[in-house]
């Protein structure tokens, strides 16, 4: 049963990257849930909440396709290994503000934007480097298993960040998660794969890039997927961004509280992700994603409307669990069909929409929560988040299609 669900880690490439991104990512949860603790603790405001996650993902939005031409034109691995040396700087630089007690908000904006601008490079490469580290068979699960090294760190980082920070405050944990990218260097330095540009072609950047948008415009399935995933990148965050908010002032708890919070969506998220690398490409990924859009909204829904954590902590789970369905889902429906040559523009495209357009999704986040009110605002997303699933539901020949029948095109 364990060989089936971890088949792809008997490959010793794509196993040397698993365990490494697993230390570094679990290093990048605690910094996020000290950094949004850090935020709120200086401004006591849910407007810098969202403009502080806002700025973290605006480079993805702004540069992310760009991102993608590079990880088509240089080797993947050195992408990957310039990438994790400045995010390394970045949470060096934060970790020295907050001990030397001269940190600011703006700083953390300015650190967040930094960190931004690598993942905008990173993202597409890592997304696209999966394809060299595993045959083809094996993809939909390798997909799933490095979706789950996410959703394990998103449990188990702000659980250790939580327990950190209310003892010792921010700043540890962001000298921590600058030493976990050691691991994942030390990985990438001994990777045979990825040392190779995915293509040659002579062609312009313009052309480039025209080439890759056209592709997943003219695939329908892709097409709709992606615009389902934009609906679900603006809204379905919401909850996530606002929960330093909801531990505050919802349930009277403090650091430790959010921590709890946010592990326990990271919880539901593992569990959807083991699920999906079990099943592997054996599966109806356009029922999934249209079920877990409409199971993201209505949990989105109910949470807004909980003032105990006896039912807030089962919704988070539900919340985790429908997120990441819905996004791994799209994430392996697009992999599955793309060929190598157009992988990495077409996953910078799938990180612009949800990474980029996330950074839209929170500023708004913000904004809406200091007028409405953060149940209101958790509300109205949840119910946008669901209105989106139903559309693609109904949308003709999407739903029903199985994995493996979905590379065909129109």
């Amino acid at each position: 049963m364990l060989s089936h669900l971890f088949r792809s880690l008997r490959h010793p490439q794509f196993r040397l990257f698993y365990f490494g991104q697993l230390i570094s990512i679990t290093g990048t949860w605690m910094q996020n849930m000290a950094q949004a603790w850090l935020v709120y603790r200086l401004s006591q405001s849910a407007l810098m909440l969202g403009a502080v996650a806002f700025a973290a993902m605006l480079p993805v939005l702004l540069f992310g396709l760009a991102g993608g031409m590079l990880a088509d034109r240089l080797p993947r691995r050195s992408l990957l290994i310039f990438a994790q040396l400045v995010a390394m700087v970045q949470a060096l630089l934060l970790a020295l503000l907050v001990f030397g007690g001269w940190v600011e908000t703006w700083h953390v904006v300015i650190l967040a934007f930094l960190l931004g601008l690598v993942h905008a490079v990173e993202m597409p490469s890592r997304h696209s480097f999966l394809a060299e580290l595993v045959p083809t068979a094996d993809l939909p699960n390798a997909i799933a298993l490095n979706s789950s090294i996410f959703n394990l760190a998103r449990f188990a980082g702000p659980a250790i960040a939580g327990t950190l920070v209310a003892t010792y405050g921010e700043a540890p944990v962001f000298l921590l998660n600058a030493f976990s990218f050691l691991a994942v260097l030390w990985g990438l330095l001994h990777l045979s794969a990825g040392r190779q540009a995915a293509s040659q072609s002579a062609q312009s950047q313009w052309r480039r890039l025209r080439e890759g948008l056209e592709y997943a415009w003219d695939n329908r399935p892709i097409r709709a997927a992606l615009l389902l995933l934009t609906a679900g990148s603006l809204t379905a965050p919401s909850y996530t961004v606002l929960m330093p908010v909801f531990a505050h002032q919802v349930f009277g708890g403090g650091a430790g509280q959010l921590g709890l919070l946010l592990g326990t969506a990271g919880a539901g998220a593992l569990l959807a992700a083991m699920r999906l690398a079990w099943l592997g490409g054996q599966q109806h990924l356009s029922h999934n994603i249209a079920l877990a859009a409409l199971t993201a909204g209505t949990g989105m829904l109910l949470f807004a409307n909980t003032t105990t954590l006896l039912f807030a902590l089962p919704l988070l789970v539900l919340l985790g669990f429908a997120v990441t369905t819905m996004a791994t889902s799209i994430n392996t429906l697009i992999q599955m069909q793309v060929p190598n040559q157009l992988r990495g523009r077409i996953m910078a495209l799938f990180a612009v929409l949800f990474i980029g357009i996330t950074s839209v999704g929170n500023l708004l986040t913000g904004f809406a929560a200091t007028h409405l009110g953060v149940a209101a605002t958790v509300m109205l997303a949840g119910a946008i988040c669901a209105g989106a699933g139903a559309v693609y539901r109904l949308a003709p020949g999407q739903v029903g299609r199985e994995g493996n029948d979905a590379r065909t095109e129109d």
